[in-house]
């Protein structure tokens, strides 16, 4: 066994045949010795005709840990849920790589507060995204809400361009593109209940992709974030009460915008009980990077986007 770890590390190749290696969805099951389990993640997911010859080169040009995928996250230094969350939601072989944006801890309750922090993010995110160049990235999820981008679809086409140019050729991901794309793909759905971080001074900045983009909001509830910290000071309670709130009749799929509101699991849970898709911000996020970076992975407990799309 040992001989056989040394070849595969660059004396040699390794043979590996589908009938002796098993892989389940998110954690290896190997009946060989536990040394290999590492260098068999690495590998798992070739897609096998029946045998595959692996010679030391092959692996040893290899990233080990994000060897099908690396992706930045850029989130901004309030935020204390999206880099949990997503960290949760790694197949094997993809690795996630997290920047902050600077921004100050400003009030959302005034509307001068609120209009600060979005011109805070706005100015911290390019930076943000230059730090992370030199990682060997293929996609940077952008680890904030629609609205703090949003402002017209040409606006958004705006920002994106910049962004893009920011990162050269490394794909962008932003809600407002990653919801839309859910959506789509869920059969769609036009008509939707939306659950904001924020107090009612949010709703009309919240609500104005949906809007501009043609979606129904039969349904709204606030979760009431007082500042961009603690919009993740939220019970399961409060998750729960927003949920039946905008769980209205007509409404085809309830939407969770802000990335710091810790939704991805409960909203797993939602769905069972609604028998609707329930969208998380971080959750929707994350799938638009891996599917649009060719990562096809299908997995339980995450919600219907993971597990179906």
């Amino acid at each position: 066994m040992g001989g056989m770890l040394l070849d595969a590390l660059g004396f040699g190749a390794v043979v590996l045949s589908d009938e002796n290696i098993r892989f389940s969805n998110k954690v290896p099951v190997c009946p060989l010795d536990p040394g290999l389990v590492v260098l068999l993640s690495m590998l798992k997911d070739v897609q096998y005709s029946h045998r595959h010859i692996f010679t030391g080169s092959e692996v040893s040009t290899m990233n080990i840990l994000g060897h099908r995928l690396r992706i930045g996250v850029v989130i901004p230094s309030t935020n204390t849920s999206a880099q949990p969350e997503m960290d949760d939601l790694r197949p094997f072989g993809v690795t996630n790589h997290v920047s902050r944006m600077v921004i100050v801890d400003d009030t959302l309750t005034e509307e001068s507060g609120f209009n600060s922090v979005i011109q805070e993010i706005y100015s911290a995110t390019a930076p943000a995204i230059q730090s992370l160049k030199d990682c060997g990235l293929s996609r940077v999820i952008v680890a904030v809400s629609p609205d703090a981008y949003w402002n017209g679809n040409n606006m958004h086409l705006q920002m994106l361009t910049y962004l893009q140019e920011t990162a050269g050729d490394i794909g962008i991901t932003m809600s407002a593109d990653a919801i839309e794309l859910a959506l789509e793909k869920m059969g769609n759905v036009r008509r939707i209940g939306l659950i904001s971080p924020y107090t009612a001074i949010g709703d009309e900045a919240v609500s104005q992709f949906f809007v501009d983009k043609g979606y129904d909001i039969l349904a709204l509830a606030n979760l009431g974030g007082q500042s961009p910290s603690r919009i993740s000071v939220v019970s399961q309670d409060d998750l729960r009460h927003a949920v039946e709130v905008v769980n209205a009749p007509g409404v085809e799929a309830i939407v969770q915008v802000g990335t710091n509101v810790p939704m991805t699991i409960f909203a797993n849970v939602a769905e069972q009980w609604t028998g609707k898709p329930v969208i998380a911000n971080n959750a929707v996020l994350y799938w638009h990077a891996l599917r649009t970076s060719g990562v096809q992975d299908q997995f339980p407990g995450f919600g219907s986007l993971f597990s179906r799309y």
